[in-house]
Parts: C-alpha cells; structure tokens; sequence
C-alpha cells in the first residue's frame, strides 16, 4: 500500500488521526514502535473533566470542553463502526474538601465557574454524603460537575485501532520510526526498522517518545518537538460484587478514584519526572492509597488487583502541540496531550485531519501550533 499520509504513534492522538483521515478516504498507514494504545493511553484512568482542575477560562479550556461535549456523538461513531462500547459515563464527578483551605478553593472554583456560565453545584457535606454514603466522614462540602464524564480508555484504543482498520488504514505493529527527512523543505520519507517509507505526508505523534525521533531538515540540521514524559502511577482494586464503593468519579485536591463497570476501582496518581521508567515504587503506592482512603476509607478494605504506570508527553508549556511543523511542510504534529490524550481525541482527531486535508489550520488548533514554542526559544535566545 503506498500512503498518502503516515502516522507515527499508535496511542489515543495517532488512532484518532488515523482514522479520521482514512474514513475521509485518506490512504494512511499507522506506525506503532510496539503495540496499538499501550502505552499512556492504556495507562490512563480515563477522565472527561475539563473543569474539575480549571482555574480559569482560556483557549485551551474551551478546546477540552468542545471535545468532551463531541464524546457522545463520538462514542456512537465508534460503536457502529466497530461494535465496541467505551463505556462513557455520564454520572459526573465530585470534588471535594477536607479542610479550610479546601473549602476555599472549592468556593473560588464554584464563583469563577458559574460566573463563566458553567454548569457546576456546590454541595454540602450532608448532602454528597447523601450521593455517596462510602465517602469520608471528614468531607467539609464538595463541587459536582454533571458533565465531567469518564470513559473506559482501554476500550477505547481497542475501539480506535479496529476503526482504523475497517477504514482501510494499514497498520504496522512492533515497527519502529527512526528518523524523519525532508526534501528540500518539504516532508520525504520515514526511516523505520522496516525499511524506509514515502508519503505525502506525515504526523508525529509518538507521545512522550516524540523528542526522541531524528527529525532532518535539509541543511543538516535537527528539529525536535519538546516534549518530556512525567510518570503517572495508578492503583487498581476489586470492589467486589453489590453495589460500587462509589458510583461517580471523586477527586479531592490531592487524588482520585474512578470506578469502572467491571468492578475494578482505580486510584491515582503521581506527576513524577523520572525519564522514561515505567516503574510503580513504594512511595508512589504509598501516597496513592493514602489520598484514596482520604476520599473513602473503606479503599483499605479493599484487595488491589493491579497497578502500572504510563508516561505522559508534556510539552514545555503543558499544552499540545497540533499543527504543521514550522520547519518542514506537510510534517504535522499531533503529540504533546500531557494529562489530556484520552479528554482531546475526538477533537485531536477531527481538526488535525482538516489541516491536513484542506490545507488550511481550523481556528481552534491555531493557540496550540509547534510555531509557539519555536517563537518562545528564540526569545529565550
């Protein structure tokens, strides 16, 4: 199959885009250095929650919440398409607070959020405990955000990676992407361990393992994505049969807990530099039970089953990177998603393969194009 486009990075970014243009008839070919959605995105608890962490209301806070809002359309597509639920929950979340402190950020959010016209309820203690009688007793009041969603992520690659292939898309697994060139000023070919690939053109979205790609520019020079990995640690438990221990997704300033229709519950996290070690460490386990016991004691009942760790791609600024490079022409990046990949698919998905089929950048991806950092490092200079 000779491609039009070539996508490197089988995750949640490189699936998404991946199918969008090959069901626009886009011939694609996908290339995963191992397998499809195994990384950060199989690792990840799956929130939809653009407003439980928000501060304020930017450009990057109106992208989540358009792309949260395209996930139940989205998860109809895919289930016809592939027969896969991803199981979207739409219970909401709750956020809560165990001290002074909390109660005050919980007020500043509930003020700043429905002065922004946003849908959220201030909760006393009386009544989120009335939701969720599992929680801690020590609950001072909470926030509940209705449309904070979560989804099944895992499900969701699987649902992903069969899309692709029902559209056509040509998928190479357990190949590795080792180096990008470009013709003069325009994108030429892939090196992989396969053997050298040509295209038209071409998305990096390799994750945090983007700034590990040789990317050549024709005078000889490198361009290179800044994006970092930064560990996140994940516990899983067996919440047994009967009712759930929670039934919504439960945030507190300093962990969570997001049940799964299974019976699984999983806890988390930790935002760790440590290179690229996929390691779950003692002091990671520790700190996670402790703030999942602060939101529901009874977790240290409970028997852990599981736990992992992914590595998410944080770019310098901690926003994606979605657009053209700056350097070479019809190289694209769809990379960079940080604590975001699973929430921005839909939109990632969409607006990148519009750039790349019309030629023209959609308004939302323009605050989150490669050119920012590039401005950025020259006045660093």
């Amino acid at each position: 199959m000779i491609a039009d486009v070539i996508v490197l990075g089988g995750g949640v970014a490189g699936l998404a885009v991946a199918r969008e243009l090959a069901l626009r008839g886009v011939r694609v070919t996908l290339v995963e250095r191992a397998t499809l959605g195994k990384e950060a995105s199989w690792a990840a608890a799956g929130m939809l929650a653009p407003q439980v962490e928000a501060d304020e209301r930017d450009e990057f806070f109106d992208f989540a919440c358009e792309s949260r809002d395209a996930y139940p359309a989205f998860a109809d597509a895919l289930r016809e398409e592939t027969g896969v639920d991803i199981e979207l929950d739409c219970t909401g979340t709750l956020y809560l607070a165990f001290t002074e402190e909390d109660d005050r950020e919980c007020l500043r959010r509930f003020e700043c959020q429905r002065g922004a016209g946003l849908i959220v309820e201030r909760l006393t203690a009386e009544e989120v405990r009335a939701l969720e009688p599992n929680l801690s007793p020590r609950v001072r009041s909470a926030l509940r955000f209705p449309r904070a969603w979560a989804v099944e992520n895992r499900k969701l690659c699987d649902a992903l990676a069969r899309a692709c292939r029902r559209a056509g898309a040509e998928i190479l697994e357990g190949t590795e992407a080792r180096s990008v060139s470009a013709d003069g000023a325009r994108f030429a070919s892939v090196e992989t361990s396969r053997g050298t690939l040509g295209a038209d053109a071409c998305v990096v979205a390799c994750g945090a393992w983007s700034s590990r790609l040789p990317i050549k520019v024709s005078d000889g020079a490198q361009e290179s994505p800044a994006v970092e990995p930064v560990r996140g640690q994940i516990l899983c438990y067996a919440m047994g049969a009967g009712a759930p221990l929670v039934s919504h997704v439960v945030y507190s300033p300093r962990g969570y807990v997001v049940p799964r229709r299974d019976g699984r519950l999983l806890a988390g996290t930790t935002v760790e530099r440590a290179g690229f070690d996929k390691s779950v460490t003692d002091e990671g386990r520790r700190a996670i039970t402790a703030h999942a016991v602060e939101i529901a004691p009874a977790v240290e009942g409970l028997r852990q089953t599981d736990e992992w760790a992914g590595l998410r791609p944080r770019a310098d600024d901690a926003l994606p990177l979605l657009g053209m490079s700056t350097e070479i022409e019809n190289l694209f990046y769809a990379t960079g998603h940080y604590r975001n990949g699973i929430l921005l698919a839909p939109l990632t998905g969409a607006l990148v393969a519009d750039l790349i089929t019309t030629g023209e950048t959609p308004a939302p991806l323009a605050p989150f194009s490669p050119a920012r950092l590039a401005r950025a490092n020259s006045r660093a200079v």
